[in-house]
Formats: C-alpha cells, sequence, structure tokens
C-alpha cells in the first residue's frame, strides 16, 4: 500500500484547471466534442468526394470513348523492297515485333499506364482485296473483301466457337501458298463462312494465296480494347462502292492469321504495315495528375518519346491517338462543372465556420463573469487564454481526430493530404474560438462593464467599417457572378470571392437585421404595455436586455438557412431542366415513331398497354418545302382537339383548338369544321373522307372542300423562327409527296410535343391529302411505361422513347451526380447548422431561464405562465431569423440566378435540347425555417416542464453555480 503524503499547514495545492473545468461543465464539453467531430468530417470528406467524383469521371470519360480513340497506336510500313527479303520477312515476325513492342511500353511514362492486357502488336494488310470464292456473301453483287491481320496472343482474347486455332506449319516466307486462318462469329454469320472454308487472296505476281479457315472464334471481352482498337478483326462492315447514294455495297473482314503466319503477307497486294497499340489504364490515375497525364500523351505522340519509339522501332513510323481529346472534353467539362462544387463546397465550409465562431462566442460569454473575476484577481492574459486553449483542445483534438477517421473510412478513396489538412484547420479554429474572444473581451481587467443588452448598445466605429468591407466584398462578389457566371472561362477553377457570393449576401443580411433587431422588440414593447399580465411584458424586457452576444445567432441561422435555400434551389433547377429537356425529346411520356409510318391500328393496340392513360397521333413528315424552295420544314398533321389536350397537359405550347381547326365548305355552301370529328378527318355526304385526292400547286383538293386552297388557307401553328421567315401571310408549301397545300402562320409557339426542334409546322390533317395523315408518330401520356410493351403494342420496329428513361440518361457523368449529390449534402448541412446553432444559443440561454422561473415560481407563476413565458421569450429571435432566412435565401436566387448557369450539370447528354436556370425551391427556403420555429417552441416547452418538476431551492442556491 503506498504510503500516504502529509500535506503541510499553509500549503496552496492547484486544482488542475483542465480536469475541473471538464467535471465542472460535462455537457458543454460533449457539445463541442460533436461539434468538432461533424465538422470535421464533412471538411475531410467533402474533399475526397469531389475527388472521388472527378477520378470516376475521368475513368468514364475514356471508358465511353471509342477504344480506337483513346489507344495509342504507332504504325510502321514494310521495309522497303530494296532490303532481301530474309530481313522484310524477319521484320514481321513475332519475335521481332515483341521486342519493339517491349521498347514501345518503356516509353510510357506515370501517370500514363498501360492496359498490358489490351494492348496489343502485329502486322496487317493496309489495302482490302476482293475475294472472287463462290459461296460468299454478295449483297449488291459485289465480292466481298478481306485485310489480313497476325495479331499476338489470339487464344488468349478469343475461344473457338467451332473448329480450332489457326496454326503455322514450318518457316512462312513471301511464297508461302498456303495458311490458316480464322474468323469471328459475327464475320462468319454475315460473309457466310465456316470451318474449312478456303479463301483465295489476290498475290502480288503470284498464285493467290489460299487461306483455309480452321476456326469459328468468340471474342472473350469483345468491348476490350484488343479488339475495339481495329473494330473490322471482330466485325465486319457493309461498305458502299463509290460515293453515290446507288451505288453497290459489299462486305470487308478480317481473316485472322497466327503471328508466325505474317510474312505470307508479303507475297500479297494487301501492302502489310506493322502495329503497336497501347491501351491506356486509367484506373489508377488521379483526376489532380491530368496536366501530367496529358504531357505523358504528349511525348508520345509528337515529342521526346515519340522520337525514342521511332529509334527503336522504324524511322518512318507514326504514333496516332485521340486520347489528348478526350482528355481536353472531360477538363472542359470539369471546368464548367468546378465553380458550381465551389459554391457548395465553400459555403458549406463558411456555414460552418461560423456556428464555430459562434459557438466559441456564446462560451466565452457564458464564462465572462468568472474570466472577469480571474483577470481582476491578477491572472494574466496569455496565462488565462493558454488556460482556456489548453481545456479546448482536450476536447476538440480527439474530436477533430476522430472525424478524420470516420471520413477516412467512409471515402476510402481521394488525397488524405488535403483531408488531413481540412480536419485539422477545423480543430484549430474550434481550438482558438474560445481563447481568442476571451483575450479580446479581458484585455483589461475588470468586473463590471454595464449594460449591454441588445437595445442599448450601439455599434462601434470598427464594427462600423469592418460591416461595410463586407458590403463592398458582398456587393462585388454578386456583381462578378452576375457578369461572369460560373462557367464562362473553360479551364478556370473558379473565384473564391465569387463562390462565396451566397454566403456574403447572407452574411449581409444578419449583420443588417442585427442593427435593426432592437426596433420590432420596441414597437413590440409599446404595443404590449397596455396588455393584462406580466407574462408578455416581460418576455419582450427578457428579450430586449439579452446581451449582444446573444444575436450571434441570427448570423449563424442566417448564413445556414441561406446556404440550404441556395443547394435547395440549385437541385430543383437541375431536376427541372432534365424534365424539361426530356419532355422536348420525346413530346409527351413516351413517344413511339417510326420514319416510314406506323402499322395500321398501332394507336388502338398501344392504348390497351398497362399504364398508358392516352395516344395522341401525329403525321411527322421532314420533307415539307415552303414557296416550293429548297429548305424544308418539319410538318405534323395533327387533330387539334387531341393535340391541343396534350399540349395544354405537357405544358409544352398549349393552343386553343379552335384556332388550328381547318374550315371546310360542304357541297350546300355552308361553312364547317374539319378536324372536331373522332378520326380528325372531314366527311362528305356519303361518309367519305372528306380529304383525299390529288392537289396541285393551286391547294389541296378533296372530296370534302377547298380547305388549303389559295382562297381558304389552313390554319397553322408556326415556331417563332418559321414565324419570322414567312410571316402571317398565306404561303404554299410542298407536301413530300408532291402535293400542295396553301397555310397561313396563325400560331406561334416556341415549343410542341409533336416536332423536337427550334423549326416547325402544325396542320389540322384534315385540310391534307389522305398520303399525307398516315400515322407515323404516338406521342403517349401516362405513368411506368414500358418500352419493350410499347413497341411490342406498335408492332415491326419502331423507335420507342420513354420520358423517364431519358431524363434518367442525362444525369450520365460522375462530376454531375457527384456534384448533385454534394448540393443534396449542403442543404442539409445547411438545415442541420441552423439547427445546431439554435439549440447552442438555447442551451446557453437556459441557466438563466431556470433561475428565473425558479425565482418567480416563488412569485405565484404557475406552469403554463412559465411555458408562455419560455417560448414567447425565445420566439421573437426565431422569427426574426425564420423570417430573415427565408427572405434571404429567395434573394440570393433572385440576385444570382443570371450567372448560375446549370446546363452543364443538368444535361450529360451532348446536344440536349433545353437549359438549367436557378429557380427558388419553396421547400428548401421553408423546411428550414419552419423546424427552426418548431425547435425553439419544444426547446422552451421541455425546459418549462423540466423546470417544474424540479424543486426552486437548488436554483436559488447562491455560490454552486458555475
Amino acid at each position: 500500500m503506498r504510503p500516504h503524503r502529509r500535506t503541510p499547514l499553509g500549503t496552496r495545492v492547484p486544482a488542475p484547471w483542465v480536469r475541473t473545468r471538464l467535471r465542472v461543465a460535462p455537457g458543454v464539453a460533449v457539445g463541442l466534442a460533436l461539434l468538432v467531430v461533424v465538422t470535421a468530417f464533412l471538411a475531410a470528406v467533402c474533399l475526397r468526394v469531389v475527388d472521388r467524383a472527378e477520378d470516376a469521371g475521368l475513368r468514364r470519360a475514356v471508358a465511353d470513348a471509342e477504344a480506337r480513340r483513346t489507344t495509342v497506336q504507332v504504325a510502321a510500313p514494310q521495309l522497303n523492297p530494296g532490303f532481301s527479303p530474309e530481313r522484310r520477312e524477319a521484320a514481321l515476325r513475332p519475335g521481332t515485333l515483341r521486342r519493339q513492342y517491349a521498347a514501345v511500353l518503356g516509353e510510357v511514362r506515370r501517370p500514363l499506364a498501360a492496359d498490358r492486357a489490351q494492348s496489343s502488336y502485329g502486322v496487317r494488310t493496309a489495302t482490302p482485296l476482293a475475294v472472287p470464292d463462290a459461296g460468299l456473301a454478295r449483297p449488291d453483287n459485289v465480292p466481298p473483301r478481306v485485310v489480313l491481320a497476325a495479331q499476338n496472343d489470339l487464344a488468349g482474347h478469343a475461344r473457338p466457337r467451332s473448329g480450332r486455332l489457326p496454326r503455322a506449319t514450318g518457316t512462312v516466307t513471301a511464297t508461302t501458298r498456303a495458311v490458316e486462318a480464322a474468323v469471328t462469329t459475327e464475320t462468319a454469320e454475315h460473309l457466310r463462312i465456316e470451318v474449312g472454308s478456303v479463301i483465295h487472296v489476290p498475290g502480288a505476281d503470284r498464285a493467290p494465296l489460299a487461306v483455309r479457315v480452321t476456326g469459328i472464334l468468340a471474342p472473350r471481352q469483345p468491348e476490350g480494347a484488343y479488339w475495339e482498337a481495329q473494330p473490322l478483326l471482330r466485325s465486319p462492315s457493309l461498305v458502299r462502292d463509290g460515293n453515290s447514294p446507288a451505288a453497290p455495297t459489299y462486305w470487308l473482314g478480317a481473316l485472322l492469321l497466327p503471328p508466325q503466319a505474317a510474312p505470307a503477307m508479303l507475297g500479297t497486294s494487301g501492302n502489310p504495315v506493322r502495329y503497336w497499340q497501347v491501351a491506356p489504364d486509367t484506373t489508377r490515375t488521379p483526376a489532380h495528375a491530368l496536366p501530367e497525364l496529358r504531357s505523358a500523351v504528349a511525348t508520345l505522340e509528337s515529342g521526346p518519346g515519340h522520337g525514342r519509339i521511332r529509334d527503336a522501332v522504324d524511322p518512318d513510323a507514326v504514333t496516332e491517338t485521340d486520347l489528348d481529346t478526350v482528355l481536353d472534353d472531360y477538363e472542359d467539362l470539369r471546368s464548367r462543372i468546378a465553380p458550381l462544387v465551389s459554391v457548395a463546397a465553400l459555403g458549406t465550409g463558411a456555414v460552418a465556420l461560423v456556428v464555430l465562431l459562434m459557438a466559441g462566442g456564446l462560451a466565452a460569454d457564458r464564462r465572462r463573469a468568472e474570466l472577469g473575476l480571474l483577470r481582476a484577481r491578477g491572472a494574466s492574459l496569455p496565462g488565462l487564454a493558454g488556460r482556456l486553449l489548453a481545456e479546448t483542445a482536450v476536447v476538440a483534438v480527439p474530436a477533430g481526430a476522430l472525424g478524420l477517421a470516420a471520413a477516412l473510412w467512409a471515402v476510402p478513396h481521394g488525397r488524405s493530404a488535403y483531408a488531413v489538412a481540412a480536419a485539422g484547420t477545423v480543430t484549430l479554429l474550434a481550438c482558438l474560438a474560445l481563447p481568442v474572444r476571451a483575450a479580446a473581451r479581458h484585455r483589461t481587467a475588470h468586473l463590471h462593464t454595464g449594460r449591454e443588452d441588445v437595445v442599448s448598445a450601439r455599434p462601434s466605429r470598427r464594427r462600423t467599417v469592418a460591416e461595410l468591407t463586407l458590403l463592398v466584398l458582398a456587393a462585388g462578389a454578386v456583381e462578378a457572378l452576375r457578369r461572369r457566371g460560373t462557367s464562362e472561362g473553360a479551364g478556370t477553377r473558379g473565384d473564391a470571392l465569387v463562390s462565396l457570393a451566397p454566403v456574403l449576401v447572407a452574411v449581409i443580411a444578419a449583420l443588417v437585421l442585427v442593427r435593426l433587431h432592437p426596433l420590432p422588440l420596441r414597437l413590440l414593447t409599446r404595443a404590449t404595455d397596455r396588455l393584462r399580465g406580466a407574462v408578455v411584458s416581460l418576455a419582450l424586457a427578457r428579450t430586449s436586455r439579452a446581451s449582444v452576444s446573444a444575436v450571434l445567432p441570427l448570423l449563424a441561422l442566417l448564413t445556414a438557412l441561406t446556404t440550404a435555400a441556395f443547394g435547395g434551389s440549385v437541385t430543383s433547377g437541375i431536376g427541372a431542366a432534365r424534365d424539361h429537356a426530356a419532355l422536348l425529346t420525346t413530346g409527351a411520356d413516351a413517344r413511339v415513331e417510326s420514319t416510314s409510318g406506323l402499322r395500321a391500328g398501332a394507336a388502338e393496340r398501344v392504348r390497351g398497354v398497362p399504364g398508358v392513360e392516352e395516344v395522341t397521333t401525329a403525321a411527322l413528315t421532314l420533307e415539307a418545302k415552303p414557296h416550293d424552295g429548297p429548305e424544308s420544314v418539319p410538318l405534323a398533321a395533327v387533330s387539334p382537339d387531341a393535340y391541343a389536350r396534350l399540349a395544354d397537359r405537357v405544358h409544352l405550347g398549349a393552343f386553343p383548338a379552335p384556332t388550328l381547326t381547318a374550315a371546310t365548305t360542304t357541297p350546300d355552301g355552308s361553312s364547317g369544321s374539319g378536324g372536331s370529328s373522332g378520326s380528325g378527318r372531314s366527311s362528305g355526304p356519303d361518309g367519305s373522307s372528306g380529304s383525299g385526292g390529288s392537289a396541285g400547286p393551286g391547294g389541296a383538293s378533296g372530296s370534302g372542300g377547298s380547305a388549303g386552297s389559295e382562297a381558304d388557307p389552313l390554319p397553322v401553328l408556326a415556331s417563332s423562327a418559321v414565324a419570322h421567315r414567312y410571316g402571317t401571310a398565306p404561303f404554299p408549301v410542298r407536301l413530300a409527296d408532291g402535293a400542295h397545300v396553301t397555310v397561313r402562320i396563325a400560331l406561334v409557339r416556341e415549343s410542341t410535343p409533336a416536332v423536337t426542334g427550334t423549326e416547325f409546322l402544325v396542320v389540322d390533317r384534315s385540310g391534307l391529302p389522305s398520303a399525307a395523315t398516315h400515322p407515323t408518330t404516338l406521342l403517349v401520356t401516362g405513368s411506368d411505361l414500358d418500352a419493350a410493351a410499347l413497341r411490342r403494342a406498335a408492332g415491326g420496329s419502331p423507335g420507342v422513347t420513354v420520358r423517364a428513361q431519358e431524363r434518367a440518361a442525362y444525369a450520365h457523368s460522375p462530376l454531375q451526380t457527384g456534384a448533385e449529390h454534394l448540393y443534396t449534402a449542403a442543404v442539409a448541412a445547411g438545415a442541420g447548422y441552423a439547427l445546431l446553432a439554435l439549440l447552442l444559443a438555447l442551451v446557453r440561454a437556459a441557466p438563466e431561464r431556470v433561475a428565473l422561473l425558479a425565482r418567480l415560481r416563488t412569485m405565484g407563476l404557475t406552469r403554463a405562465q412559465g411555458r408562455r413565458l419560455l417560448i414567447l421569450e425565445s420566439l421573437p429571435q426565431a422569427l426574426l431569423a425564420a423570417a430573415g432566412g427565408t427572405l434571404t435565401g429567395w434573394a440570393a436566387v433572385r440576385l444570382l440566378s443570371p450567372g448560375i448557369d446549370l446546363t452543364t450539370l443538368a444535361l450529360a447528354t451532348p446536344g440536349a435540347a433545353g437549359v438549367g436556370h436557378l429557380r427558388t425551391d419553396p421547400v428548401s427556403l421553408l423546411l428550414p425555417a419552419l423546424a427552426v420555429l418548431l425547435l425553439t417552441v419544444a426547446v422552451a416547452a421541455v425546459q418549462a416542464w423540466v423546470t417544474g418538476r424540479r424543486g426552486s431551492v437548488r436554483e436559488l442556491r447562491v455560490g454552486e453555480r458555475t
């Protein structure tokens, strides 16, 4: 047993500062730890999520590009005929090519890496050779043509479907008369080649080379670069023999020889060339190394690496690749998305910073009397700040490390150094917030500083200068964002000040609200002076006499609510842009179309598909020529009533149906309307179709009337571009079948469901000849539509586009989905920090409120009155913050929307219709604000309930509170 050490009389034993503070206020320490853990986690994980999205975007960009574009291809011609035959043959043998392939791979420099499993080398004939063998496919009685290819490791990339792999017997030379070969399953099917077929390839000044097919192969990875770099080796192509559309066609395929048989190509007129193909491996290439990656590609294509390849392979070797173009396209996309990502990341970071500083300010204000007493009793300012730093660091450093560890575990991919720096910055700020605030407040020792409540306090000159400086910065950031936008210059990574524009707007609004805060309090106090009862007046008096630091949560709340509103508006704008683009593409919930016309009864059958609610038919022609000129305008023939219902339902160019309905003249001279019948056609007295027959240049003739003539032109709906070009005067239009009809533009719309594009004419089908009204397009509305079911119901092989699938295709690049997820997280983080700031403020005021209720209960205050007092005391600030946050978020969206272009973020498909605009999202505006109000009321009610269940003695004791 350890002996008990006695303390001499008169000796002071100081209590350990940090341990004492943690034991006295464990709730405060736990709250700080949670705040630091969450903030450090978000700071570290945000950077790693961005890195992960950019790296995945780079891999997707390379994978989506064709392998023949991304593969680095080195090609060298055959040796000069002046060399000896033995030397020319040796240059094509596998051993020589293998050594040269190793030299090519040796020039690949990091971060560019070669995918050795998909890289290849070999020999192939550059000139296709016609083979006259009977039995081969001849589409237009033109003999097929073939190329000979001897590529390495054929056995590793294909398996025999029938037969066996080709082999070379003995030493093959240029004079060899017969060799073996294999073909892929696609080549065998289209060229009608079987195992055992002998194909005679024309020779050069010698007898044809007999190529005997020994096997039909199925590629193991047909989409891999081994086959895709030269797709002809896997799939034959139907080639037109000439430039004329009427020129005959022939099949072009490849015969796969064993590598040892490559010298036999010298005996043909196919001009054999040697090649080495390096497939890039970007699975481990980070996006931040893109400049070095482009440099590595450039040195292979036209730099020092290319020179060394020529020295090792052939002086005439040529290196080609479009990988640099693919990387440029990816960098362009990344540079246009990066500023939008910066807005979300910096905005969320600014909110976290404000909440951290607010927490430090509230802690310093809560301990103002304690720290003032220590300074008055002789504590030095550095010593006091050091003790505060120690007690904060004991909590913040482990919490920051825990948040960093959680981020590294949650997102294992990304740059760790940046994550460590971000988490370390958060931890440092958390450690310094309390000591710096306390040191600034207690520069001089004092015990009492007078009243510093909200109503009586006056801003200092330094505060005014700081606020004016922030105002100038915010105005500059907003103006720069409105003028330059977020995607003005490709290749820029975004301006930090411009990216902080939403946060700066919120900060300025918060500062203005803090200055105006006393005014509504004074007005409310005067309005409630004559009310009966003391609860309301007491609550307003408590609110008015709160310390100046109690308005710090206003800054945090407004910043957080504005960030949440802005992020929600971005996600809402992205969704709206994708919805509109998909609608412009399909025209309805689904689109079934065939350029040659749909089968009879297709509309009725499609109506029976589950989920279909309505089907609108249209006859679309792309060959309508106004004024019989060379320019064509898409023309859609529709039934006005049904088409007007569709346009109104999908909100795409709605119009009144009677304006488009063609007026016809009946045999008795009365006028009728030809567009309202069930079939969309007018009928004569005998019940026959009211449109039909032939039409001459003067107009469309038919048995039912003269609509479409010069005297009675058909009303049409036109796009603004067409209306601007042809005006509102009647003009003739020649249809695809040669008939003419006279039309007059009666309606102008920017878009219409039946036609995709900015130029169109829509006409009542009853005024056209019957040949021009055969349905080619079905516009389907409904829910949960199945493309395969619609195709089967329509019959034949029409094109089917479903709006939901089209919308999903726009979110293609990981860069876009990653940025969208980041904005969603920004909304959640903004709302969470708003609630956290409110909780910190309420917890800070809890001891004073509990003591107040205890005193008032001794004077007869009931529990219901106590509950009302706490709720009314908390509501003014919460209402001010909720209303201010909502208005500030709305104003920020309106101010910044001209500079925020969401098109790149919303639409991944090149050439997709539609533009993404920033629009206000009511949910993200109102929901966090309502949550703030509800939390305020709930916390106040809980505090009153807990206080009511306790006794008042403990709260009224003197000297036991910290």
